[in-house]
């Protein structure tokens, strides 16, 4: 269920400990460092004491303008704020004045529904030549005008350094500067929803990246002594401050940014004991912050769990599932992750189509730990389906897509079904006019750090060694230019984003109208054939019937019937798709 309710009186942001804060003519600054003996406000050249209070923040307020430079000095040691709205520079030095909170928005935006989604993963340095807010806005009705609903960004939380994929930000308030300012991602947001874009913000809550973040010196309680993640130290979680820098960062993108959701990175990595857990009381104050829309909150979660989703403050996550059953059918890899879904990957895919998940705590060929709690009872909406994701691209050794590994009259079905199933699409940027140029992994690093992740990054494909031995070096611009779309065949990107327009103008006039009237029943998917499969989703005002097939057509002739979009003969050829759509009378 999506969150929605009624307009919030005032500016919540005034009720924040963390950060810098317009006050009229004055500013008050927070900062929680709890081991520190000494803070001060640096504020253009001049220093101020700050106060501590009893749970370890220390404030002060100040006269100040927007636009002035500004940072804290701890025991000595000058820092930029880690709620930094904009830096002055790199994230190493000064922060900068600035009010998102301020602008005024035009246009009247009142969000969508989530049954609506179709939602469009980018990367807003390789979205256009320019790498910008700006330059990307301008591309915003022509992803309406194919009939995308959603984009989601890839995390936009500064980073050093000019390239990266976002995941290692350390100052997740501020927009990173190779992309805009603070202005402009606003005025992409509004270009968005003004085409009927939703957009959605990945954010990161369960590390900070390696080069930057100085909460580790200043404030080492933010941390857990014992724990660490794949990333670096695990955060605490139980202390009041920590959870709060990020609630406060949600609700901060939300309303200053207008945004219509989040996506939360790995939130199994977020280990919270407290009776209460921090995900939980997110959720909680995202629904109860008074947005004049609605707001879906999403979740990457590999264990399968379906407890968020129950609250009604989360609305979907991401299902690598069904990822993992389509691309090992198409690829025949088995490798890695990849294994158990080796051993049947179509029969997974059929519980993927009726359940949504495939590993559901039951026993699975070559685990021996089960993964996954029953999830059947979601409604499909809480699932965001997917044939390619950063993730799964780009966390190869050289990052192919799907249609450069597989057969692409097979690529072209699985295509289809993503589009027309009544769970959530994701499509990758690129993905719609049948990309083949790689999405590598790349950042910016220098000196130690640099050759620490060239080499880290090349002992990460042991468990996938047919991918080979050489790995581009992450830090080498080629390696990011590499990764570039839209610069293929004019002709064949013509035909998949034709493809795409087709199957997706279905979606919004035939199949959506029959997922907002409700499900009306479980799914009845069936495997017709050794790689052949037949799927009934009923709703209360018809059913949808897809008959698809991924290198073998069904062993029986199906029932001849009215088809609302095919791909081949689904009768007779080994990858074809047919769907009826079929309202009740």
């Amino acid at each position: 269920m999506s969150t929605h309710t009624p307009p919030a009186r005032g500016n919540t942001s005034s009720q924040s400990r963390w950060g810098a804060h317009r006050d009229g003519e004055r500013w008050r600054f927070g900062l929680w460092a709890p081991s520190a003996k000494t803070v001060a406000l640096w504020l253009d050249g001049a220093e101020t004491a700050m106060e501590r209070d009893d749970d370890g923040f220390w404030s002060v307020t100040a006269p100040a303008e927007t636009g002035q430079d500004y940072a804290f000095v701890i025991d000595g040691e000058r820092r930029p704020d880690p709620a930094a709205r904009q830096q002055a520079g790199d994230v190493h030095g000064s922060s900068r004045l600035v009010d998102p909170g301020a602008r005024e928005w035009s246009g009247g935006w009142k969000g969508r529904p989530w049954e609506d989604a179709v939602v469009y993963e980018m990367h807003v340095g390789l979205f256009t030549p320019e790498g910008t807010f700006k330059a990307a806005a301008a591309k915003m009705k022509d992803l309406a005008a194919l009939g995308i609903t959603a984009i989601e960004l890839m995390p936009v939380g500064q980073w050093q350094g000019a390239r990266g994929w976002g995941y290692d930000g350390v100052l997740p308030y501020a927009p990173h500067p190779s992309y805009g300012t603070p202005e402009e991602m606003q005025e992409m947001v509004e270009a968005a929803q003004a085409a009927g874009l939703m957009v959605i913000l990945d954010v990161v809550y369960n590390h900070f990246g390696p080069d930057g973040a100085y909460l580790h010196a200043y404030a080492p309680e933010f941390f857990e002594e014992e724990r660490h993640t794949p990333w670096g130290a695990a955060i605490d979680f139980t202390e009041p401050a920590v959870r709060e820098f990020f609630i406060e960062n949600a609700l901060y993108w939300l309303r200053d940014y207008r945004l219509d959701g989040l996506r939360l990175d790995a939130v199994h990595q977020i280990i919270d004991p407290s009776p209460h857990h921090v995900l939980v009381e997110l959720g909680e104050r995202v629904r109860d912050a008074g947005l004049d829309r609605p707001v879906h909150l999403i979740t990457e979660d590999e264990r399968n769990e379906p407890e968020l989703r129950d609250t009604g403050c989360y609305v979907a996550s991401w299902n690598d599932d069904y990822h993992h059953s389509v691309h090992v059918a198409l690829t025949g890899e088995s490798e890695g992750y990849y294994a158990p879904f080796a051993h049947d990957p179509i029969g997974d895919l059929v519980l993927a189509l009726t359940r949504g998940h495939v590993e559901e705590g039951q026993p699975r060929h070559g685990k021996e730990t089960r993964r996954g709690r029953p999830a059947g009872h979601l409604p499909w909406t809480a699932f965001v389906n997917s044939n390619q994701t950063h993730d799964q691209v780009g966390n190869r050794a050289l990052g192919e897509r799907l249609i450069s590994l597989s057969d692409p009259r097979g690529v072209e079905v699985a295509h289809a079904l993503l589009l027309t199933a009544p769970f959530v699409p994701m499509l990758f940027m690129g993905e719609e006019v049948g990309e083949t140029a790689p999405f590598l992994f790349f950042c910016d690093h220098d000196g130690e750090l640099a050759r620490l992740t060239r080499e880290g990054r090349a002992r990460e494909f042991k468990d996938f060694l047919s991918f080979g031995e050489e790995v581009p070096d992450p830090n080498a611009k080629q390696t990011f230019e590499a990764s570039r779309p839209f610069e293929g065949d004019a002709d064949q990107m013509e035909h998949w984003r034709d493809l795409t327009r087709r199957l997706l103008s279905l979606r919004a006039e035939r199949i959506v109208p029959l997922m907002k009237s409700g499900r009306a029943g479980p799914a009845r998917v069936t495997r017709t054939g050794p790689r052949a499969i037949s799927a009934c989703w009923p709703f209360a005002k018809g059913e949808l019937v897809a008959r698809i097939n991924l290198g073998s057509p069904p062993d029986t002739t199906p029932t001849s019937e009215p088809e609302d979009f095919t791909l081949g003969d689904v009768a007779v050829d080994p990858f074809a798709f047919a769907l009826t759509v079929s309202p009740h009378k």
